[in-house]
C-alpha cells in the first residue's frame, strides 16, 4: 500500500490502516521523543498522545509536503508539551554578549546510543533547545516562541549545550572526537 492510500484510508478511520501507519512510524517517533523526554516511559506516553492527535488530525494533511515531516511536528509538539508541564523554561540564565568555541567533531564516531546517553544528561532547557535547533531546524525566534522564552535564551542555551556535550564528549575520550 502507498503512503497516500495509507492516509486516506486512515482519513476513512480504517482501523487496519491506522495500526499500518502507528507500525510504520512509530519507532522512528519513538527516537524523536526520547531525544526530548529523558524517561523511556514518559516518552511512550508522548508518543502515544502524540500518534492519537496524528490519528485524530489526519483529515488535516493536505499531501503537501512530506507525511512523516508532518507527523515529526505533531510529535515534537507534543514532547514539548509535556516538557512545559513538567519544566519551567523560564528559570534559565539569560547570557548576551558571551563568545565560547563550540564546535564539536564527532564524525560519526558515536553510536546512536552515545548521543542519546550524551542528550539525556544534558539540563532539559539545553537539551530541548538543542533537539530543536541542531536536529529539527528550527531558528531561534521560532524556538522562543514554541518555549516562551527569549531568542537570547534560546542563543545562550544552544551555546551552553554544546559546552557541556563537548566536555562530555572529552570526558569520555571517544576515539575520532576531538
Amino acid at each position: 500500500m502507498t503512503e497516500k492510500e495509507l492516509v486516506e484510508l486512515c482519513k476513512k478511520n480504517d482501523r487496519r490502516a491506522q495500526k499500518e501507519l502507528f507500525e510504520k512510524y512509530s519507532s522512528k517517533m519513538f527516537g524523536v521523543c526520547k531525544r526530548y523526554v529523558k524517561s523511556h516511559e514518559d516518552a511512550e506516553d508522548v508518543l502515544i498522545e502524540g500518534m492519537y492527535k496524528v490519528m485524530a488530525k489526519i483529515h488535516l494533511y493536505k499531501g503537501k509536503g512530506s507525511f512523516e515531516g508532518w507527523i515529526r511536528r505533531i510529535l515534537v509538539n507534543e514532547s514539548l508539551m509535556w516538557l512545559r508541564k513538567k519544566h519551567n523554561f523560564r528559570l534559565t540564565i539569560e547570557i548576551s554578549n558571551i563568545d565560547i568555541k563550540t564546535t564539536i567533531t564527532a564524525q560519526d564516531k558515536l553510536q546512536e546510543q552515545d548521543i542519546l546517553s550524551l542528550l539525556n544528561k544534558l539540563p532539559t532547557g539545553y537539551r530541548t533547545v538543542f533537539n530543536l535547533y541542531v536536529i529539527e531546524g528550527y531558528k531561534h525566534r521560532e524556538i522562543a516562541e514554541m518555549l516562551k522564552i527569549s531568542i537570547n535564551t534560546s542563543k545562550s542555551q544552544l551555546i551552553l549545550a554544546k559546552k557541556r556535550l563537548k566536555a562530555m564528549v572529552e570526558k569520555n575520550r571517544y576515539p575520532g572526537v576531538g
